[in-house]
């Protein structure tokens, strides 16, 4: 069937076909990126108008992989009405769908609706629907009294960066609006991450999460987002969101939410001799690891800090992991999504991001450095050199890997992420790398 545009104009069918994302981001980064986790899921999103079939508008979310080398066959839908005319009256059904964000595809609509998560889909009923009991599948079994959000756990969640820039941040983005009276709808549902982000979860809405694949009756609601609202990398812009809120409200929410007690960082004096501020070392086993913690750590107290080493995993508790990170004033790591526990981090400390080889500096500024203004929080970057690298034990310091990452970078994102990411450990040198702690030290001061 042809795709056609809808309007308010009296139509006896439209067939409007959307390609959406599950959740804010930009497919194509995912991909070129290469976070962990499996084939990309999204939403495939159809709105069907049978003036025949008893007026039910019918979207059907199937999770589908996604290929790199695809485009996106995406449709615009911005304020579109959907007329239905009953024995010569007119309801109207208003879905709001925003696919002209670069990383962020929602839908947000208010009527009759209802959720079916065994036929994965979700159904606006009309006036005449109701009446003559069509398709009894999508019967309302359940109604609520709060709107929905449905949302997917799929994509690159268990990867910390990614929980919090495609999930955690959007979600309260889209429903901070609602004051807890929102109900989520989750599918892709994944306990441990639910377990994880529970505290959060539960502040940002006072009903039970329920997993909607598993669900064989009709959940009914009178409003239903679809998707997360997606901004920019880790972070809010006020201008796109429901009362302005910030990425300083997001960690106001976060401070209240695991009951942060420090709000600034240490502000050092010259006459201060016993104070010590207090660093993080954030650590990494797989990749990324630095091969000499011990002797940063020593460096670092020689200069004056506390030192603190940490590693951030699945099993952390994030509950107490949070508390760590706030009660520190520096926090430094390897590029990695260890970082992104900044975001509990108290207003004015520091951020020192170690950039390894491989010419990713524009790659690390997106995810950190920019992301680190938002957030009140002063940044630092340490790019290491050859001999800083584990990769000079494997390869002559001539090879093209140092001469020229971008041949490389011209194989695709899979021999980057391989060569420079999963391969290489880091070695500092301290004697080079103390500059960049003095400046934090000084930063502290001020």
């Amino acid at each position: 069937m042809k795709n056609v545009a809808l309007s308010s104009e009296k139509i006896k069918m439209a067939y409007i076909s959307i390609f959406a994302r599950s959740f804010g981001k930009n497919e194509k980064k995912k991909l070129g990126y290469g976070a962990t986790g499996s084939l990309i899921m999204a939403f495939s999103i159809w709105i069907v108008f049978k003036h025949y079939l008893c007026q039910v508008s019918v979207l059907s979310l199937q999770k589908i992989p996604i290929d790199a080398s695809l485009e996106m066959p995406v449709k615009v839908i911005n304020d579109t009405k959907i007329s239905r005319y009953l024995e010569g009256q007119t309801e109207e059904v208003k879905p709001t769908c925003n696919f002209l964000e670069p990383r962020s595809d929602y839908c947000e609509i208010t009527g009759d609706i209802r959720v079916h998560g065994k036929s994965s889909t979700v159904s606006i009923a009309s006036l005449q629907s109701r009446l003559s009991g069509y398709n009894k599948t999508h019967h309302c079994k359940l109604n609520h009294s709060v709107p929905a959000i449905l949302f997917s756990l799929g994509g690159f969640s268990g990867n910390h960066f990614h929980d919090f820039s495609d999930l955690v941040v959007p979600l309260y983005i889209t429903s901070q609006q609602f004051n807890g009276e929102v109900q989520f709808l989750v599918t892709d549902y994944k306990p441990w991450w639910v377990s994880k982000f529970r505290r959060i979860l539960e502040n940002l809405s006072r009903y039970e999460i329920i997993d909607i694949d598993k669900q064989e009756n009709v959940h009914c609601f009178s409003s239903v987002i679809i998707g997360l609202k997606y901004h920019k990398e880790l972070s809010i812009d006020p201008s796109k969101s429901p009362a302005g809120v910030s990425m300083k409200d997001f960690r106001r929410f976060l401070r209240s939410t695991y009951s942060l007690q420090r709000t600034k960082a240490i502000k050092l004096r010259e006459s201060d001799q016993d104070r010590r501020p207090r660093l993080l070392i954030i650590t990494r086993r797989k990749s990324r690891a630095f091969v000499n913690v011990g002797r940063i750590s020593k460096s670092a107290r020689n200069l004056g800090y506390e030192v603190v080493v940490a590693e951030a995993n699945l099993s952390t508790d994030l509950s107490k992991f949070a508390a760590l990170v706030n009660s520190c004033d520096v926090l430094m790591g390897v590029h990695g999504a260890g970082l992104a526990n900044m975001v509990f981090l108290p207003d004015n400390a520091i951020l020192i991001q170690i950039v390894p080889l491989g010419k990713i500096e524009r790659l690390a500024r997106a995810d950190f450095a920019e992301p680190s203004k938002d957030m009140n929080i002063r940044y630092l970057e340490y790019n290491i050199g050859v001999k800083e690298s584990s990769l000079i034990k494997e390869y002559p310091i001539e090879h093209v890997i140092f001469r020229d990452p971008m041949v490389v970078h011209k194989q695709g994102w899979g021999a980057v992420k391989s060569m420079y990411l999963e391969r290489q450990n880091v070695k500092l040198d301290v004697h080079r790398f103390k500059p960049t702690l003095s400046k934090a030290f000084e930063l502290l001061r001020h």
